[in-house]
Formats: structure tokens, C-alpha cells, sequence
């Protein structure tokens, strides 16, 4: 056993070299054998079967981003919480002061996004 712990380290450095070995080998062969047949109307967009109408540049609200981004916000908190929630019973009072202050800030932050208006669909 070796006892620097440098061991542990060789067979991660090994396994991770390996990794990145095979997907360069998965990437080359990927590049190897494909057909290759470009052509103009491969470039063109598709919109379900329709043929498109107009440029392929379209602007979008910045609402369509801020709903993404809190459902993102609230899918973290989730990942946070349901743990914490499967534990509850054997953690003490600063692991429900610490989670009570996490809850609260998540709150602040759906309260401000409401008050901006943010959270009305039109």
C-alpha cells in the first residue's frame, strides 16, 4: 500500500487519460466513416416539414430568458432541499437556521421577480 496516497492518483490519472483516449477514438472514427455529402439545401433551416418563410434570424423577448432562468433557480433548489428534507429529523438547529436563510433568499428572489412583473405571461 502506498502509503504518500500518490496511487490513488495514478490510476484517476490513468482512467481519466483513457477517457479522453476513447472519445478521441470515437471522434476520429466518427469522421472516418460518415458520408459526407454536403449540399445548399442541408444548410437551409427546417421548421417541421414547412419550408421557411422570412430570414433564420428571429428576435426574442427577454421574458422567454428570465423564465428560463428562474425555473433553473427553483430546479437548484430542489436538488438543495429534498436532501435536506430526507435527513430533517437527526440535524440540529443551525442545519435549520442555515436551510431557513437558503429558503429565504430563494423567496426574496421569487419576490422581487413578482414585483417586476416578471412572473405575468403576455
Amino acid at each position: 500500500m502506498d502509503s504518500s496516497g500518490l496511487g490513488d492518483y495514478a490510476v484517476f490519472g490513468a482512467l481519466l487519460l483513457a477517457g479522453f483516449a476513447f472519445v478521441a477514438a470515437a471522434m476520429t472514427a466518427n469522421r472516418l466513416l460518415r458520408p459526407s455529402a454536403p449540399s445548399r439545401a442541408k444548410g437551409t433551416a427546417y421548421e417541421c416539414g414547412v419550408d421557411p418563410v422570412g430570414g433564420d434570424w428571429a428576435q426574442v423577448r427577454i421574458r422567454y430568458y428570465v423564465y428560463a432562468f428562474l425555473f433553473v433557480l427553483f430546479a437548484v433548489e430542489a436538488v438543495f432541499l429534498f436532501p435536506w428534507a430526507v435527513v430533517f429529523a437527526g440535524l440540529g438547529a443551525a442545519a435549520v437556521a442555515e436551510m431557513g436563510l437558503f429558503v429565504g433568499v430563494l423567496v426574496l428572489g421569487l419576490a422581487y421577480a413578482w414585483r417586476k412583473g416578471v412572473l405575468r405571461w403576455a
